[in-house]
């Protein structure tokens, strides 16, 4: 029979509350009986030592949960120290009487079975002249542990939610961006589409189709900050596609994609806004053929991906101005992945601007998709590379 979960822990619970007492116990029965050996007291032995002491402290051990109890329900605040303590000192009193009385009453039940004989009112005389300073000292301790317990547990309960709160910030930050993406690209689209309707009638049309199919992806991964590098291609794929009904020959997109990259991790659209700002920059204003090159390979434990463009470059003497698209990748990588990453524009090999992006490899589950070569080279068939 299968034990429940939530009883498995109270046993637990209960296991380490005997155990934590058993053990008190017995460091004080072993002081007992060298102190009985040693100093000759009177003869004692182990079990007598044992059978005293654990007595002794499971009296305690079962006193102690109404005393965690009070002292959840009476905390000692600042405030009102003083009230706190004059009710504490009571609850003290009635806790000692409480502790010779069981006490006396557990030795009565002890004495024939180690050896000892004791008339109850003896005992509990015996136990309030020797033991009533000792047993207020245990019972403030146990207020003290008490307090020590829950100042822990709140403690960890403020951090938890400081990470809740946390968390819940950064993914609110991350829709923030992502909403802020959307109408970005589908302003650019439309402007587009509206440059086509008196140039070319037909090409304006396929455009609009092809934009509302990938409209529905973007709104179908909505909620994901994290795709595949698979999918992530293939919503590239379809964006191309309208830029290629734009640009013609003009355009041309060479992908050199490592297999085992594709079922990588990358944010929810990230690579288009790293494209887009390849052919606004680096392909548009030149008349000659434009080339954008896509490169992710995986290095150890990372993910490397790179966006080349044969256009002019970065400027040689001004800063780079980063517009809506490289503004926003850049935000939602930080708040992904904070120092774990890399964001850097350069020169590429051949002239232009070249993209860098290094992400954590984390393997996602990989998408019912045709092989991998063929996605690999579904970009370039797609647009001419």
């Amino acid at each position: 029979m299968k034990v429940p979960l939530w009883l498995r822990r109270h046993w637990v619970t209960w296991s380490l509350f005997i155990g934590f007492w058993t053990i008190i116990g017995l460091s004080f029965a072993s002081q007992f009986y060298l102190s009985a050996s040693l100093f000759g007291y009177y003869s004692v032995s182990w079990a007598q030592a044992i059978s005293i002491t654990l007595g002794d402290w499971y009296v305690w051990a079962l006193l102690s949960l109404p005393i965690v109890s009070f002292t959840r329900r009476f905390p000692m605040h600042r405030r009102q120290w003083g009230k706190l303590l004059v009710i504490h000192t009571a609850a003290s009193a009635v806790v000692c009487v409480l502790y010779v009385l069981v006490r006396a009453g557990i030795g009565q039940l002890q004495g024939p079975l180690i050896g000892l004989s004791a008339t109850f009112g003896g005992t509990v005389e015996k136990l309030f002249l020797k033991n009533s300073l000792f047993n207020l000292l245990v019972y403030w301790v146990i207020v003290a542990v008490s307090h020590a317990f829950d100042y822990y547990r709140k403690f960890h309960e403020r951090e938890w939610r400081t990470t809740e709160l946390e968390r819940r910030l950064a993914q609110a930050r991350l829709m923030a961006l992502q909403m802020q993406l959307n109408p970005h690209f589908l302003f650019n689209a439309l402007h587009t589409i509206s440059a086509l309707m008196h140039k070319d009638v037909e090409a304006a049309d396929t455009m609009i189709a092809r934009l509302s199919e990938l409209l529905r992806l973007a709104l179908e991964s909505t909620d994901a900050n994290e795709v595949t590098l698979r999918r992530e291609l293939d919503f590239l794929r379809r964006y191309l596609e309208i830029e290629q009904t734009r640009f013609g020959e003009r355009l041309t997109v060479r992908l050199q994609v490592e297999p085992e990259t594709l079922d990588g991790l990358v944010p929810n659209l990230i690579l288009q806004p790293l494209v887009e700002n390849a052919i606004r920059h680096g392909i548009e204003p030149h008349a000659r053929p434009g080339v954008i090159e896509i490169h992710a390979h995986r290095d150890e434990r990372q993910l490397q991906i790179q966006v080349r463009d044969n256009g002019s470059g970065l400027p040689s003497e001004q800063e780079v101005e980063e517009g809506v698209g490289l503004a926003n990748t850049r935000a939602r990588l930080q708040q992904l992945y904070g120092r774990a990453h890399e964001f850097s524009l350069g020169q590429g090999p051949g002239g232009g601007l070249c993209v860098t992006l290094r992400l954590p490899f984390r393997r996602g589950a990989p998408a019912s998709c045709p092989a991998q070569e063929g996605a690999a080279q579904a970009i370039p068939s797609a647009v001419g590379g």
